[in-house]
């Protein structure tokens, strides 16, 4: 299982934005920080806006924050939302055209061990990303 750069990115933000607590940040802010691109994360920031994981504030004084505390931001629900393809192989999928499907046990096995990768997802918030020993390190690392 590899998590696309677009949930990467989803929790890179959501990672920043706990580390500035009720401060507000700008997507320049963190593409500057994390040297990625302010074009896709735009449309990440939009995304989790519209999901209800941060609120962005247009205009002058605007920016975005979390919507709510980091404990309460579940890693394995918020992959899930961000995630379009969790489809691990073709059989997975409504286009199956694999001629062994029938006979083949991959399909299952593959399921269960996706579904033990969101199980242990699941066991983890935002908050678990920022432990108290690492915090310091990532906002110097992150240029805050």
């Amino acid at each position: 299982m590899r998590i696309t750069s677009y949930t990467d990115y989803s929790l890179r933000v959501l990672m920043y934005l706990a580390l500035k607590g009720d401060e507000q940040a700008t997507i320049r802010e963190i593409a500057d920080s994390y040297d990625i691109s302010k074009n896709h994360l735009m449309k990440v920031v939009q995304d989790l806006n519209s999901k209800g994981y941060l609120i962005a504030l247009r205009g002058k004084n605007g920016g975005i924050r979390l919507n709510g505390d980091p404990e309460n931001i579940n890693i394995g629900v918020l992959v899930r939302d961000m995630e379009q393809d969790l489809a691990l192989v073709e059989c997975f999928g409504g286009d199956n055209t694999c001629i062994i499907t029938p006979a083949c046990h991959l399909k299952k096995i593959l399921a269960e061990a996706l579904e033990a990768f969101f199980r242990s997802l699941d066991g983890y918030s935002l908050a678990d990303l920022l432990p108290g020993s690492k915090r310091k390190a990532l906002i110097r690392l992150l240029d805050m």
